[in-house]
């Protein structure tokens, strides 16, 4: 299958899918979102392929946020439907049978955040930014970032990144259990191997156990909410004044 907005490879057993918008930060929009549904089924089905490595074009962004352009002239209803079309990648990725890691290479902000926070596990550049910085548009996170932040940091952390919509460094990421793992940009992918073949020498079924396992956890009545919560945000003027501000390269008053 060809694909316009990413690219796909097998390497020593890992399927490597790096968004390859670097003009754009490799924002995400929702035909590549589609991309990485349909490549992901692809990876599901091919036997040749045992993990995934998932990864952004360029030395600068993982995935910047989503593509805010995207946002305008959106009704509520169809904001929430936008959310929940995110909301089936993100779960695609966090319940994926095999394992999926995250190298995250500069900037992971907004909706390129919670593509990581869909992964099982993340490794980062020393040069890395995450932040959730949606509140800034009159908005909150769309594709799970409100729950899968507070599973993995706990509620004060999560609260405190997604009220303030700061950015943190790849330490304090680390230090608070947001990644498992920091190394310089010139080591990310082999890291990332790294980790992925060790877990090729285990029991396939073992792993798949484990991922199921873990997922079990999860309360589905988190994301539901999520996904209604940003579709009310849509159309009210602090949502009207966030993105214009945005758009026009300005702070906005809210």
């Amino acid at each position: 299958m060809s694909y316009q907005n990413i690219t796909l490879q097998i390497v020593d057993r890992t399927a490597i899918l790096t968004i390859n918008r670097e003009a754009k930060l490799n924002a995400l929009n929702k035909e590549t979102i589609g991309e990485l549904k349909d490549a992901l089924a692809e990876i599901s089905a091919n036997e040749e392929a045992w993990g995934v490595l998932l990864t952004g074009a360029g030395e600068k962004a993982f995935v910047a946020g989503a593509d805010i352009q995207e946002f305008m002239d959106k009704s509520k209803a169809e904001a929430s439907e936008l959310s929940r079309f995110g909301h089936e990648l993100m779960d695609t990725l966090a319940s994926f049978q095999k394992p999926t890691i995250a190298a995250i290479n500069g900037f992971a902000l907004g909706g390129g955040l919670e593509l990581a926070l869909g992964c099982h596990l993340r490794i980062a550049s020393t040069n890395a930014k995450m932040g959730l910085p949606e509140v800034s548009l009159g908005l909150i996170p769309g594709y799970g970032g409100t729950q899968r932040l507070a599973q993995l940091v706990g509620r004060g952390k999560a609260l405190e990144m997604l009220l303030t919509g700061d950015m943190i460094t790849a330490q304090d990421a680390l230090q608070w259990g947001l990644v498992n793992h920091v190394v310089e940009q010139d080591a990310l992918i082999a890291k990332a191997q790294e980790i992925l073949q060790k877990m090729y020498s285990r029991s396939k079924t073992a792993l798949a156990a484990a991922i199921q396992a873990v997922n079990a956890t999860n309360d589905s009545r988190g994301f539901e909410a999520e996904i209604k919560a940003f579709g009310q945000c849509f159309g009210e003027p602090d949502f009207l004044e966030g993105v214009s501000a945005f758009l026009e390269k300005r702070k906005p008053n809210f």
